[in-house]
């Protein structure tokens, strides 16, 4: 059973860090791409970033290029998004999801399952 579990949100000032965490199970993340996802309120769910696996390959939305790095420790089946120089405009609920290939894709279609989720608040 694939299982993904989101952890690190919290509330931050303009400026700050965080570090967020997606612990896979059922699913090894050395075959099958995992993304970052977010959706602000009465806003469209956008991806922010993914990691593709075999090669490697990171995509960043281009509104978090230069702020936001994805990674992924593979014997920890876990693949971190750091946040930094967060701004009020990145608040949003941030998912990660397995995607159904080893490569990234713009569509939430290419992508079989979702975590929870977690809230990202940025104060002004």
């Amino acid at each position: 059973q694939v299982q993904l579990v989101e952890s690190g949100g919290g509330l931050v000032h303009t400026g700050g860090s965080l570090r967020l965490s997606c612990a896979a199970s059922g699913f090894s993340l050395d075959y099958f791409a995992i993304a970052w996802f977010r959706q602000a309120p009465g806003k469209e769910r956008e991806e922010v970033s993914c990691f593709s696996a075999t090669d490697g390959k990171t995509y960043y939305n281009d509104s978090v290029k230069g702020r936001f790095t994805i990674s992924r420790d593979s014997a920890k089946n876990t693949v971190y998004l750091q946040m930094n120089n967060l701004r009020p405009e990145d608040t949003a609920v941030y998912s990660c999801a397995a995607g159904r290939y080893y490569y990234c894709s713009e569509f939430d279609i290419d992508f079989r399952s979702w975590g929870q989720g977690t809230q990202v608040t940025v104060s002004s």
